[in-house]
């Protein structure tokens, strides 16, 4: 009888803590699935609101850091894909302050670094002629460390592809570079395990057409 009494007490205890990471599974699940789909319908705008959400996400947990990171994509992925410039830097910062917080949560993590390689990115797309001697090393650093801390994350090979294929050929770029690290990204891409449902998948199907394209 006593084994059932403590039984119901440890249950009624540790419910709310179940609840809670039900509540922060479904609503990083929902959010994950609201980039997917404001991308697959370019609604761009839309990912700067998903940003905000994760970010009062991580807020609210305190010890999660993949609301943090998902707030730092989004920003990325908006500022490339609008290529405005002029408000590169602006948007950086912002980048810094989420990716601080998460790595305060999570030290030397292949995702984090990664993020860290494309906010660099960011900073020195706005004048790179000027700029690559400050960020351009960096960049490589922080690509290098995401592939070093997880050398299964096909994404730091996507990255450095992508970044390969636009450099002029003149300066160690373009196709002929490019191609077998993209190829390298897309065998990893089809053998990757990510950690758990939350954790970042994004990536193939947009290496796979930037492959294609350095036939």
């Amino acid at each position: 009888m006593k084994k059932i009494i403590l039984l119901a007490f440890t249950a009624i205890l540790f419910q709310p803590v179940f609840s809670q990471s039900e509540k922060f599974i479904g609503a990083m699940k929902k959010n994950i699935a609201e980039i997917d789909s404001a991308l697959s319908r370019n609604e761009v705008a839309r990912l700067n609101d998903i940003a905000a959400t994760f970010e009062r996400i991580g807020d609210a947990e305190k010890n999660q850091w993949l609301p943090y990171y998902y707030a730092a994509y989004c920003q990325v992925t908006v500022a490339f894909i609008k290529n405005e410039v002029a408000n590169n830097d602006v948007v950086a910062d912002k980048v810094d302050q989420l990716i601080a917080k998460a790595d305060a949560l999570e030290k030397k993590n292949s995702e984090l670094s990664l993020i860290k390689a494309m906010n660099t990115s960011l900073r020195m797309l706005v004048n790179p002629m000027q700029r690559w001697m400050q960020y351009g090393q960096k960049i490589q650093e922080y690509t290098q460390d995401a592939m070093t801390q997880d050398p299964t994350n096909p994404r730091p090979y996507y990255f450095n592809g992508v970044s390969l294929k636009s450099t002029p050929a003149e300066f160690g770029g373009g196709c002929g570079t490019a191609k077998p690290i993209l190829d390298k990204a897309m065998e990893l891409f089809a053998t990757f395990k990510p950690a758990s449902d939350l954790h970042p998948v994004w990536g193939k199907v947009v290496c796979e057409k930037e492959a294609a394209g350095c036939k």
